[in-house]
């Protein structure tokens, strides 16, 4: 065979096949005899027969049942001592089987045959095609091929430690040919070949710890009998056997070495990562179980590097062979250097782009610093971790925070707080509350900490030790500062929340938990744990933090994930209802959202869940909790109208608000005073009209919730419901005429305007109450103030960045932001409120004006559109028309230069947003409403033409390109005959956008008709004969681009087609005629 078709291998691996073959009878001769009596007492004789044991299929064998293999191995072995040159022809026709090629050595010819040559012959196999991959088939009957096959290995060598496995001649075989396989270009042998040499290693590792184990006994018993005999027989008969021991444990090594340097160090940077993952994988269980060899920096590199490779896989890999070394105190000597070199690494894995190798990260760090092989200065960035999203981070992180900062596993140095167990919950406590005094000022931060430690801290289910503290009544902590209380309390709440089943951390999906049996008693069981724990002590640290308003609000909201009942069976009935007096207490002492909101919710949860004497106690107390606030009200109101502050007023406002977000409490005459009040004086600070304004708005909410639910409705009872929502309506529109006119009221006031015209327009919409008893309730905004509304819409997206950030510290934020407004005019659209034709154009021309969040909206908006609508081509068109007429306005009132191209850029993206809806089949679904978009714009360019010539360009074109070539055609036709009597030379300008669009369209023509013929050509080679299947085999199983990454081809020449040709070489000639025909047909078309 010529020079060119030998297959290239390492320089290494040449140089040892050059020779073995005459180092291989050398070596036989002088091995020590294997039938040495004194050896021979400690082996099993095997059942030798004068026949020869029954032929069998080997490749049968592996690819059947796993349980036949070890009968099947022991008659092969017996056969191979009978006759080891044709046992091992068998064994190496089922090694290239097991690779997927059918080819056999002949018996007579096994001692000449050349590897290089068998290589050769078998990568040639693959070129043809004539592989079959078994390793990744998906057949049934070869799912567990596999493992058989590494089986069938180990059971062989397990077998023939007694004889063929030290004989230099089977298995020095079986490692050449296997060596050999893995550097070939096919990726089917490379990846059998790979799994049986990784798996040769980790058996004779198996056989050396067993002969180890044999050496070592035999040392002793040789000692022993030396200080009785030294020069008896048995001394000789052991020093023999020792001798021999040894011996095959350094063949053993010899033979993992050499499938190391061949196999091993080419094969973990193959291009296939399971290859290389399987490779890391075997040498974390080599240095592991055979750490005397490979538990050294030579070997120990190898997993150092691959914790750099591309593939998630080998990273993990890497990872889990680290952290199991890392686990066996033994090897931390040894790791020194290592650790040195690759811990920086390591730490950097924490933060991995794949969860599971980050995840196996932070548990190698754990290791390292169990073993203080890492400072904690180093972990400064893991820490930041804590707050990351996915949860398996967190959690593998509140782990490592745990272990090492709060128990203090891996540090030998004696507790902070001396002379106390370390283990006690006061001393846990006491480190958390250190950790979270970095995250203070941020309780959404702090409760991220806590979740992630929560598993792992049983001292946060301590909660009498808690309390203690929070009461100062523990002596061995002390009294605790303000931050460390503010700190504890919201443990305290996040660890009960915990106990109970609920989530702290905000889930980026909406689904409902749901729990097992056994949770859901558990979840019981910690109730009533928490509550017997708090029962006598919960009044106590309500009264102490009432007025405190960092947590109040935590606190208070306790009591809802307490067992009511069991304070009645517990006799504990006056501690409830002095909970329930301080609640009501809290919330007179309070005026901030939270707390409000947390007192609301708490007595109205006592109300309504606790029993017989427990519930009309908090009844009782919530009916006064209502006329309090409403005296308190009517006090602030008269002190307004002495002319006095208005803080008062604001306060008992935002109180009435929180508490009719849950329930009705304004009765008919109050309306009617707040209504006077909002009427008689018109200069109250901004806050107190939006509060005014909300209370009026629950109050129509409620009377309206009433009437509807009411089985039999007076007329008196519509009568006064419309009444006080058309005094809603006017003090609305007076402040919305205000807003817009003079602007000397603020965002916030705007933004609550926009929302409460909304919310009121959708209750009393006429669709809701048309051809029922309730249709005098039916209600439409006249157009004038529909369109002061849109106007006051506008104004506020216009707001700049700048005046958000400033409202940033307010309570109510979230409810006073530019989504809020867009969301308003939105549901105006989806619920039928407003013709649909006039507000919903106005706001999907906004889409891309007001940033992401704005746009989001808008989005949806337009979902919900085409979900209703039958054809939303008009209201695109419309929308396009107010973005281009945005543009003429600036350019008319010379806005200057920047504002008239931020215009047309906007209006230009938004074409480009809208026409992109419409991609692959979606284009010829939704044709016709893309053709009424292009007509009616092209209508609308030439109405006043060259004047909104541009709008073809800017708004049309995007969507004309969407169009089929005939329909393209068309409308480059229409427009060519709108222009045709027009002499466009007199405003060259004016007319150069139409000259642009029907250029484009000639190229996207041009485009179309390329691949139009692209396809027709495909189709021609479909008709031509087809390709031979064992073509596309040998493309699958030898892709030399994705084959060996260091290994070059056998072959010379080239497996690739050559794609710029369009014309198969095995079609019929009438279809290379026909191709060629149409294409000087195109480029003569193209020429003119």
């Amino acid at each position: 065979m010529d020079s060119g078709a030998k297959r290239s291998r390492d320089p290494d691996q040449d140089d040892d096949s050059g020779g073995e073959n005459q180092e291989r009878s050398a070596s036989q001769d002088q091995s020590p005899e294997l039938d040495d009596v004194d050896f021979q007492e400690t082996r099993p004789q095997s059942k030798r027969t004068r026949t020869l044991p029954p032929h069998q299929n080997l490749i049968e064998v592996v690819k059947g049942n796993v349980d036949l293999i070890p009968k099947a191995v022991k008659i092969w072995v017996e056969r191979y001592e009978n006759s080891p040159n044709l046992a091992t022809a068998e064994l190496l026709s089922m090694l290239f089987e097991a690779c997927g090629a059918k080819y056999s050595i002949k018996e007579d010819l096994l001692d000449e045959t050349d590897v290089d040559d068998v290589v050769v012959a078998l990568v040639n196999l693959a070129r043809s095609g004539d592989v079959e991959d078994y390793h990744s088939s998906r057949k049934k009957e070869l799912k567990n091929f596999k493992e058989n096959l590494v089986s069938f290995w180990d059971y062989l060598i397990t077998e023939s430690q007694n004889g063929p496995l030290f004989d230099k001649f089977l298995f020095d075989k079986c490692m050449d040919f296997i060596i050999a396989l893995s550097c070939t270009p096919p990726r089917v042998y490379r990846q059998t070949a790979t799994l049986m040499g990784l798996q040769l290693v980790t058996s004779f590792i198996s056989v050396a710890n067993t002969l180890g184990s044999q050496r070592e006994t035999t040392q002793r018993q040789l000692n022993a009998e030396s200080k009785k005999r030294p020069d008896g027989p048995l001394v000789d008969s052991l020093n023999k056997r020792l001798s021999l021991t040894h011996q095959h444990i350094t063949t053993l090594e010899d033979m993992m070495r050499k499938i190391f340097t061949g196999l091993f160090v080419h094969r973990y940077r193959d291009v296939d990562p399971d290859i290389r993952m399987s490779c890391i994988q075997s040498l974390g269980i080599w240095i592991s179980s055979y750490p005397s060899l490979f538990l050294q920096d030579l070997y120990l590199k190898y997993l150092g590097w691959t914790l750099n490779d591309k593939a998630a896989g080998v990273r993990k890999a890497s990872l889990l062979a680290l952290r199991k070394l890392y686990e066996m105190d033994e090897n931390v000597p040894t790791l020194g250097l290592f650790t040195e070199r690759f811990s920086n690494r390591m730490i950097e894995m924490a933060d991995d782009v794949d969860l599971s190798a980050a995840v196996c990260a932070i548990g190698l760090v754990k290791q390292l610093l169990r073993h203080q092989l890492i400072p904690d200065d180093d972990l400064g960035p893991l820490y930041d971790l804590l707050i990351d999203q996915p949860q398996e981070i967190r959690r593998a992180i509140g782990e490592l925070v745990y272990d090492h900062l709060i128990a203090q596993k891996f540090n030998s140095s004696p507790s902070s707080l001396t002379g106390h167990d370390d283990s006690s919950s006061e001393i846990h406590i006491f480190r958390m509350l250190q950790i979270l005094r970095e995250f203070s000022t941020d309780p959404i931060l702090s409760v991220y900490v806590i979740d992630d430690v929560w598993e792992y801290m049983k001292a946060m289910k301590d909660w009498k030790c808690i309390i203690s503290m929070l009461l100062d009544q523990n002596p061995r902590t002390g009294s605790t500062s303000d931050e460390d209380s503010t700190n504890l309390v919201r443990l305290l709440f996040a660890s009960i929340r915990k106990a109970v089943g609920e989530k702290i951390i905000p889930s980026t999906d909406n689904r409902k938990q749901y729990h097992s049996k056994a949770q859901r008693e558990m979840f019981e069981n910690n109730r009533k744990d928490i509550t017997v724990a708090m029962m006598k002590t919960y009044p106590q640290l309500l009264r102490k933090f009432m007025a405190d308003k960092a947590k109040v609000s935590s606190l208070v909201e306790i009591v809802m994930f307490m067992k009511l009942e069991l304070y009645s069976l517990k006799r504990q009935e006056q501690s409830f209802k002095a909970a329930v007096r301080l609640i009501k207490d809290a919330f007179f002492m309070n005026g901030e959202k939270e707390a409000l909101r947390s007192c609301v919710k708490a007595i109205t949860f006592c109300a309504s869940e606790s029993k017989g004497e427990l519930q009309d106690f908090s009844r009782g107390k919530l009916k006064d909790l209502e006329d309090t606030l409403l005296d308190k009200l009517s006090s602030a109101i008269k002190e307004v109208k002495d002319g006095n502050d208005e803080y008062s007023l604001l306060v008992n406002l935002k109180r009435l608000y929180e508490l009719q977000l849950l329930k009705p409490v304004l009765g008919e005459s109050m309306y009617d005073e707040l209504a006077m009040t909002l009427h008689d004086f018109r200069n109250l600070d901004e806050e107190v009209i939006c509060f005014l304004l909300m209370n009026m708005h629950m109050y129509v909410v409620w009377s309206l919730h009433s009437v509807v639910n009411c089985e039999t409705v007076s007329e008196a009872s519509l009568s006064s419901l419309i009444s006080k929502r058309d005094i809603l309506f006017a003090e609305l529109s007076y402040f919305l005429n205000g807003v817009e006119e003079s602007r000397k009221y603020g965002n916030q006031l705007a933004l609550r305007i926009c929302t409460l015209l909304a919310e009121e327009w959708c209750l009393f919409r006429k669709s809701t109450f048309d051809s029922s008893k309730l249709e005098m309730l039916g209600y439409c905004p006249e157009s004038v103030i529909l369109k002061k509304f849109w106007k006051l819409c506008e104004d506020i997206f216009n707001t700049s960045d700048e005046t958000d950030e400033e409202d940033e510290n307010k309570e109510y934020v979230a409810e006073t932001n530019r989504d809020v407004a867009a969301i308003a005019a939105c549901k105006l659209v989806t619920c039928d409120v407003v013709p649909k034709d006039y507000l919903g154009p106005e706001i999907i021309s906004h889409l891309v004006m007001h940033g992401p969040s704005v746009t989001e909206v808008i989005k949806n908006l337009i979902t919900c559109l085409r979900k209703t609508e039958d054809d939303i081509s008009n209201i695109y068109l419309e929308s396009l028309k107010r973005g281009y007429q945005r543009y003429e306005s600036e350019l008319s009132s010379d806005g200057g230069e920047s504002r008239v191209e931020k215009c047309l850029q906007e209006c230009r993206e938004l074409a480009g947003r809208i026409s992109g809806m419409y991609i692959g089949a979606a284009r010829n679904k939704h044709r016709l409403e893309i053709l009424s978009v292009v007509k009616e714009g092209v209508e609308f360019a030439f109405r006043d033409a060259p004047k909104q010539m541009l709008f073809l360009e800017v708004a049309i074109l995007p969507f004309a390109t969407r169009l089929s070539g005939p329909d393209i055609i068309d409308i480059k036709r229409e427009v060519q005959g709108r222009i045709v009597h027009i002499n466009t030379d007199e405003d060259p300008s004016g007319w150069r956008p139409c000259f642009t669009f029907l250029e484009t369209l000639e190229e996207k023509c041009l485009k179309t008709e390329d691949v139009q013929d692209d396809k027709e050509g495909v189709a021609g080679k479909r008709r031509g004969r087809p390709k031979k299947r064992a073509e596309t085999e040998r493309k699958r199983l030898f892709d030399e681009q994705s084959g060996s990454d260091e290994d070059e081809s056998i072959s010379g020449g080239s497996d690739k087609e050559d794609k710029g040709d369009f014309v198969d070489e095995d079609a019929p000639l009438i279809e290379t005629i026909r191709s060629a025909a149409k294409r000087r047909a195109l480029k003569g078309e193209r020429s003119k």
